[in-house]
């Protein structure tokens, strides 16, 4: 990853100037008068007065909401232990006063962001979730969605203080396990202190705002139909219609499951170790693969029946009394315990089994949390599912199977960049 671009263009800074105030004139009726002319005079004049202080008092308010309002650039980040998440928002209402007291630092910056949709070899921006003409804590302008590994953090440092960041005065909001692991860094690398905030309030606070600001193009929420049928189950647009209760499962590096009731009131009930981390790991392993999209291209051509064990592999057919099909896994990596299966599977094969079995263990565990909280409806996000289609057909399929159509699996465009949005929010709305 190349953080270390240098560009001049646009800008950034204060706005809103104050509507202009009635002009006093010797043409408006009894305005210099001690008396009014007449009774339309007098009205004329107090409304005239009415609209003064009324202007007045807007003037005021927006002048109090610009001195409460953070500097630019506005940034959230969320430092997962393998992907950092960044959101960016560039405003697009700039007058051309901000235009000329813009400093260079901040146009080198924005621009450098905004003019590039890759950054060096591992840095993306995702152009298709970018929001734009979004209202923001009174601005209007475009988000912006950027990841890179989380182990190229130090080059991302190394641009900020290339690019004299601390120099703007602004506060850097971040959340996840890393604003805590590299606290230290961002203060000696980049002299930049980082304001830490809870990673599941700003999960849940980066959810509910998306899905409630998005009024046009592709929803945000979406559901597969006919989930039984992997081959031919379509993609559907689903509305977040009374949001709670909903059960809110995040597959990051591991998972956390999330029953929230309201915007302010939720509770961790559990998680597992087994999420995305896990299966890029075992698939480095196993496959000598590299990359998440490797990981997925192999196991989007395998075919985890040669690797797992099956229930008709032990009794010939369907399990009746618990009532399980033949093709339902009995062993995951089950049948590479014999030499002779081992020696026939394939990397693809090896790839696909272990998504399928990173996958069953978290609808399997989504399931039970669903019934113990009695809630129906279930959202889940994470990066673990950008890209990866196959897993959320597998979700999908296992919550309408397991639960005969009582639970339907959700998901959300925006799937990893949730706590990065809490993130922004969190600077801009401190309370």
């Amino acid at each position: 990853m190349a953080f270390n671009q240098r560009d001049d263009d646009i800008v950034d800074g204060e706005d809103e100037t104050p509507s202009k105030l009635p002009r006093c004139n010797k043409e408006m009726p009894g305005y210099f008068s001690n008396e009014p002319q007449n009774e339309a005079a007098e009205s004329a004049g107090r409304a005239t007065s009415e609209r003064r202080t009324s202007n007045s008092t807007a003037w005021h308010r927006r002048d109090s909401f610009k001195k409460t309002r953070p500097p630019f650039p506005w940034f959230g980040m969320d430092i997962g232990g393998t992907l950092v998440k960044l959101v960016y928002f560039e405003p697009k209402d700039i007058t051309a006063e901000e235009e000329q007291e813009e400093v260079e630092n901040l146009r080198s910056i924005r621009h450098y962001l905004t003019s590039n949709t890759a950054y060096g070899t591992t840095g993306i921006r995702d152009v298709h979730l970018e929001m734009k003409d979004l209202s923001l804590c009174g601005r209007t302008g475009n988000l912006h969605f950027i990841r890179f590994p989380t182990h190229d953090l130090p080059v991302f440092m190394q641009m900020g203080r290339n690019k004299h960041f601390s120099s703007l005065h602004t506060t850097l909001c971040a959340t996840g396990g890393g604003a805590y692991k590299f606290e230290s860094d961002f203060r000696t690398m980049a002299d930049l202190e980082l304001h830490k905030l809870d990673e599941l309030d700003c999960l849940v606070r980066g959810v509910l705002y998306i899905d409630s600001v998005i009024t046009s193009g592709p929803s945000e929420c979406y559901y597969f139909e006919n989930p039984s049928d992997l081959d031919h189950c379509a993609q559907k647009p689903y509305t977040l219609e009374n949001d709670y209760p909903l059960l809110l499962v995040n597959i990051g590096s591991g998972v956390s499951i999330l029953a929230v009731y309201s915007e302010n009131n939720y509770k961790r009930v559990t998680g597992t170790s087994l999420g995305g981390g896990t299966f890029l790991g075992l698939c480095c392993l196993l496959t000598g693969c590299s990359t998440f999209e490797e990981a997925l291209e192999m196991a989007s051509q395998g075919e985890s029946t040669h690797v797992d064990k099956l229930v008709r592999d032990i009794y010939g057919g369907d399990y009746e009394r618990f009532g399980l099909p033949g093709w339902t896994v009995a062993s995951s990596f089950g049948s590479m315990m014999f030499k002779d299966k081992r020696e026939s599977v394939s990397k693809e094969d090896l790839a696909r089994a272990t998504l399928v079995t990173i996958t069953n263990n978290i609808g399997s565990i989504t399931r039970m949390c669903a019934l113990n909280e009695n809630i129906e409806r279930v959202v889940f996000v994470g990066n673990f599912l950008r890209v990866n289609i196959l897993s959320m057909k597998l979700l999908a399929y296992a919550m309408d199977y397991w639960s005969n159509g009582q639970l339907k699996a959700l998901f959300l465009r925006h799937e990893g960049y949730f706590g990065a949005v809490g993130a922004l929010l969190g600077l801009l709305h401190p309370s």
